[in-house]
């Protein structure tokens, strides 16, 4: 597997996210409408990556800088877009990109990475909880959904 770190609006990214998009719609019954402006993806206040096998686009996740107001105290970035496709799922690629992203949201100086999942995706709740996350107080978008799961994990110091 190679990661490469790609423009938002890259064919690959679009690509992978138009899958996710499919995927929410199954899994909640439509897609994600949370407002996304592609200049936040961009070096030194965001990152996108999206990860290969065998020259093919399979996973993806991205981080940007943000400040919400629910969140006092925090020096967050935010993880968005983290997707594995189905056939690439059970490699270890998405925690492999989740430790990408919080290298990188680190680095540009975020202190605590946090992230909106849904009650319908238990394995990527799962995958969080495994690598320390646990809940915040529920920010943004999402906020008042019934359905949103906040998580959030303290970067260790550089």
């Amino acid at each position: 597997m190679n990661t490469a770190l790609l423009p938002y609006d890259h064919p690959d990214v679009q690509r992978l996210i138009a899958e996710v998009q499919l995927e929410y719609v199954q899994r909640y019954g439509g897609p994600d409408d949370g407002p996304i402006d592609a200049g936040q993806f961009v070096p030194p206040v965001g990152g996108f990556y999206v990860s290969y096998l065998d020259g093919d686009p399979v996973a993806m996740a991205g981080w940007r800088l943000v400040s919400y107001p629910e969140l006092v105290g925090l020096v967050p970035a935010e993880m968005k877009r983290m997707y594995v496709t189905p056939g690439s799922r059970g490699r270890g690629l998405a925690r492999l990109l989740l430790a990408q992203v919080e290298r990188a949201a680190q680095a540009a100086g975020a202190e605590w990475l946090v992230l909106e999942t849904g009650a319908a995706q238990p394995e990527a709740i799962a995958l969080y909880r495994s690598a320390g996350y646990a809940e915040i107080p529920a920010y943004g978008h999402y906020r008042c959904s019934p359905l949103a799961v906040h998580l959030g994990k303290r970067l260790a110091p550089g």
